[in-house]
């Protein structure tokens, strides 16, 4: 099932514009956009731009990841097919969600990129804390994890997927705004505190798991 939904991914453009559009956005404020976050224009080697650029554009790339993995489901007719096949609405669920989280995490990776450029262009070359960076990416694959669960949960809660692109990214943002940037800042210090991963662990677990009786309850209906 895992593999089924990784594969749905790369055999159609959603993964690649999400993906292009991620690393496009960060490398366009990071060197390009004239700003705070531009190191060209900061002087300074370092990347933490990136680490307060990539949560904004987390808001809106996690429901883009999740939207259509019930919505197009319930609409084509592959949701009863799906149901029939030897396995749970667990399993569905989860598969779905690790399926996601891959295709966050490649999208993240292309980010070290840019820690091997202000490596090579500090003065002196590799006068860069990448212990600092090790951690913060750390944080930020927690935040897309949690965040991922969240927009999960509101793609299971409507059949439309605008809507659940649009439930997705609110929730996201205020969740963020309310409880996520205090823990998330905390890692991004490049400290790895035991509290802060398990406030993103729990969030990404518990949505995923909230998801499971919603959607059983909704196809009973």
């Amino acid at each position: 099932m895992y593999r089924k939904e990784l594969a749905y991914y790369f055999s159609t453009p959603i993964a690649y514009i999400v993906i292009g559009l991620f690393v496009l956005g960060i490398s366009l404020f990071l060197w390009v956009i004239p700003g705070e976050w531009n190191i060209i224009d900061a002087g300074y080697a370092n990347v933490d731009g990136l680490f307060a650029i990539a949560p904004w554009l987390l808001i809106l790339v996690c429901p883009a990841l999740t939207m259509r993995l019930f919505a197009e489901e319930r609409q084509s007719g592959t949701w009863d097919v799906l149901r029939s096949l030897p396995t749970t609405i667990g399993h569905i669920v989860w598969a779905k969600y690790l399926a996601s989280l891959t295709v966050m995490v490649i999208a993240l990776l292309p980010c070290v990129v840019h820690l091997f450029v202000v490596y090579a262009i500090a003065e002196p070359v590799g006068n860069v804390d990448t212990g600092a960076f090790a951690g913060s990416m750390v944080g930020l694959l927690l935040l897309a994890a949690a965040m991922l669960g969240v927009s999960l949960l509101c793609a299971a809660s409507t059949t439309n997927q605008i809507v659940a692109f649009i439930l997705g990214a609110v929730l996201c943002f205020a969740l963020y705004w309310l409880l996520m940037q205090e823990h998330f800042q905390s890692l991004a210090r490049g400290v790895i505190d035991a509290k802060d991963v398990f406030f993103f662990a729990a969030m990404a677990v518990v949505s995923v798991v909230l998801t499971i009786p919603l959607i059983r309850h909704l196809t009973r209906l």
